[in-house]
């Protein structure tokens, strides 16, 4: 990311980070009141503004309709939420956005407060976890290029869909995020990012029922470090191969992560008879906890739900560079480590580096799988290495 800075990066952040004079435009009304018009209207005259401003919706509770908040702006623009703004507690379903920030250069969201989704009732009429032929439901926050961007000290609650969709941005920071949805609301994933380069998620927690974070095609320079997961599907990169269009995947990194209780644990996901040929190379998770977690440690690249897909041809999705580092807890099944590789594109220079994953079932100690992959190993593997069929890359003896 240090290559990527520029000096009018490097300006727009200084200035960002100076907000003592900016101008100050507020976004409220009586307590329960819509404040969509205000905030419209706040962030218009804000994002005019010829000096770096601030967008400041008070303490309380209000309304907030579909919004779309659109640059470019003259200068860096900060949204401080104190307050709680609330989604209307219909489905909705045929949306597929509830508050979204686009094309904005120099951007802050912080305060304290929180986006509340309201999604008790959509994930009741939300089928989309089992079929694809399904109504679109919003997502409740969407960052649309958005580049050299912090988003600090919020919270997402009760998201209809995903809570943070982040798309086409570029040296954005989220800091002390909360997310909290029931482990039963469906494809609430936390975080998903796809075709983002530089982005850091620090120090927080998210419990809802899909995916804590998921990270789409295009993805570069992830860094994800002292976040909790659970309850939730754990943190994945994928699925990928859905689709045409999409790009390589490139460093990755997961570092000093508690997962708990969640139905996966860090998992790279891959689709057979994949639409594309891509790679995803860089894969770094290390110095994860768990506590237990069913599946802790999951290359599939089998993934195929509700049968979307023709299992008899291996996924084209290339996986290289991936590393397991100092992986310790315990699991929740006894499938603690299953690497199922493509029988196409065997998994490339896969480390598995001192873990220790420890399960108490009836049914047996925990294992370790290995299908079209030959890891290599360093220092010590609880559960021993490869049990069951190991399919050598072609050209390895």
């Amino acid at each position: 990311m240090g290559s990527y800075l520029g000096i009018y990066t490097i300006l727009v952040l200084c200035l960002l980070g100076y907000s003592g004079n900016a101008e100050v435009f507020t976004a409220g009304g009586p307590p329960g009141s819509d404040i969509t018009p205000a905030l419209l209207k706040a962030f218009t005259s804000a994002c005019q503004a010829p000096a770096p401003s601030q967008v400041l919706i008070p303490k309380g509770d209000f309304k907030l309709g579909e919004i779309v908040m659109t640059g470019p702006c003259k200068s860096p623009i900060e949204i401080t939420l104190q307050g709680n703004v609330k989604a209307d507690g219909g489905s909705t379903t045929g949306k597929d956005r509830w508050v979204v920030f686009e094309k904005i250069n120099g951007f802050k969201l912080n305060g304290g407060g929180t986006f509340d989704g309201e999604g008790n009732a959509a994930w009741k009429a939300n089928n989309c976890h089992k079929t694809f032929e399904c109504k679109k439901l919003p997502i409740s926050v969407r960052f649309d290029f958005v580049d050299n961007a912090e988003i600090k000290d919020i919270t997402s609650l009760d998201a209809k869909n995903f809570h943070f969709n982040v798309i086409s941005g570029k040296n954005m920071t989220f800091d002390n995020i909360k997310i909290i949805a029931p482990a039963e609301s469906p494809n609430t994933d936390g975080i998903h990012l796809g075709r983002c380069e530089g982005v850091k998620i620090l120090n927080t927690k998210i419990a809802t029922g899909d995916d804590c974070i998921s990270v789409g095609d295009g993805m570069k320079n992830l860094l994800i470090e002292k976040v909790v997961c659970g309850p939730g599907h754990g943190i994945s990169v994928g699925s990928l191969g859905r689709y045409d269009w999409e790009q390589d995947v490139t460093d990755i990194r997961v570092i000093k992560c508690t997962l708990e209780g969640t139905d996966n644990g860090l998992r790279i996901k891959t689709w057979p008879s994949a639409a594309c040929t891509t790679t995803a190379a860089g894969i770094h998770f290390e110095d994860i906890t768990l506590n237990n977690v069913s599946n802790p440690i999951l290359i599939d690249q089998e993934y195929c739900p509700w049968n979307q897909c023709n299992k008899n041809k291996p996924s084209t999705i290339k996986l290289v560079d991936i590393s397991f580092r100092n992986i310790r807890g315990t699991s929740g099944n006894k499938d603690a480590v299953k690497l199922l590789c493509s029988k196409g594109l065997p998994c490339e220079n896969v480390e598995i580096g001192d873990i220790n994953i420890e399960y108490k079932g009836a049914d047996g100690p925990p294992t370790f799988e290995c299908t079209n992959v030959t890891p290599k190993l360093v220092g010590t593997q609880n559960p021993k290495a490869c049990v069951g069929p190991v399919v050598k890359a072609p050209g390895q003896e």
